[in-house]
């Protein structure tokens, strides 16, 4: 080999040292790009996470104010039923007193002759149990009369299904004609006539009395 091929060889081999050297340089730089990335990254994790756990901590603070705010309002709401029932009980007790003077008069006046009422008459059987608000009689006839501020349609529902079972919960009524009565101080619209149809009287206020305010045809019926 000649000088001048020697040295193009060499100069060749120059050049293509200086072009790895290079390449290297360009790898080494975009490993530290990379690496910089890499960790700008981690640090937006990083920062995330603590983002995330800051929310996840408010959230549960929230989670635990909410709750012990419904457990609040769950008393409020129970005293405010326990209340409301007190009322209620209260004001079905003043309905009863209010009929309970005029039951003898108000059935007389159809022809069914009173001689004993009593007032939340109880019995249990079985582990059931029935209450009737005013249970009036004579020889013949049983009259079961429930007794309502408001007279609402499942009201009504309720006293007949409570006059279908009367006698086996009250067998010294067997042999009588058992009748039934609804009652209320203010009787929700369409009751009195889905009563009426079912066969039961309805007594309403009248002024400063109660009063039975089917009409004369009508015949109650009997259980």
């Amino acid at each position: 080999m000649t000088a001048k091929e020697i040295e193009q060889s060499f100069q060749e081999i120059w050049e293509l040292f200086k072009e790895t050297d290079r390449k290297f340089k360009e790898t080494d730089r975009k490993f530290k790009e990379t690496d910089q990335k890499f960790k700008e990254t981690d640090r937006k994790f990083e920062k995330t996470e603590q983002i995330l756990a800051k929310r996840h901590a408010e959230t549960e603070k929230v989670i635990q104010d909410v709750g012990r705010e419904i457990e609040e309002l769950g008393k409020k709401v129970e005293q405010v039923n326990e209340s409301v029932n007190k009322l209620t009980g209260k004001w079905g007790r003043f309905v009863e007193g209010l009929i309970l003077p005029a039951v003898q008069r108000l059935f007389q006046e159809r022809g069914i002759r009173i001689e004993q009422v009593f007032q939340r008459a109880r019995v249990e059987r079985n582990g059931a149990r029935m209450e009737i608000d005013i249970l009036a009689s004579d020889s013949e006839y049983a009259v079961l009369i429930e007794a309502k501020s408001t007279l609402t349609v499942d009201d009504v529902r309720e006293h007949l299904d409570r006059l279908q079972k009367f006698k086996t919960f009250f067998p010294l009524y067997r042999d009588h004609k058992v009748v039934g009565a609804v009652a209320g101080i203010v009787i929700e619209e369409g009751v009195d006539r889905f009563a009426y149809r079912s066969g039961l009287f309805v007594i309403g206020q009248k002024g400063d009395t109660v009063t039975i305010l089917n009409d004369k045809k009508f015949v109650p019926k009997k259980w």
